[in-house]
């Protein structure tokens, strides 16, 4: 039954959406999968997609896959670009990946608002101001 499925929990993992501008008005805004953790993972499949109101209307956009391979201890990699205009919705990021042979996976929302000016922080391993969830 469901309570013999082992609940594995997903540590050391983050996922960050950085601006590549040099302004206060970011042009290029990209979403990163960060591995704080000192092991390879592999296998990393990303799922993405947003969801909410906007001025009274729901929106939904398109679920994207992106499949990253193998990310190395104590990296980044880049997922996806995403627009400023989005920054309102529910922005939802399922990761799934490998490690020592089991499989973890996590979802992690940016919820509307939040990847704003006033929550961003230096993002480590990056080193570039953006909205982190770890």
């Amino acid at each position: 039954m469901l309570k013999d499925i082992p609940q594995h929990i997903v540590e050391g993992i983050g996922i960050a959406v950085v601006g590549d501008g040099t302004g206060k008005e970011q042009e290029n805004w990209n979403v990163y999968l960060l591995n704080f953790r000192k092991e390879l993972i592999e296998g990393v499949l990303v799922t993405s997609k947003g969801f909410g109101m906007i001025e009274g209307d729901e929106v939904k956009t398109s679920t994207l896959r992106h499949s990253l391979g193998s990310v190395e201890p104590e990296t980044y990699t880049k997922i996806e670009p995403i627009i400023s205009n989005l920054f309102g919705l529910n922005n939802e990021y399922w990761v799934s990946f490998f490690l020592n042979g089991v499989m973890y996976d996590r979802k992690f929302i940016f919820l509307p608002g939040t990847i704003s000016e006033e929550n961003f922080i230096k993002v480590p391993l990056i080193n570039k101001r953006g909205v982190m969830i770890r």
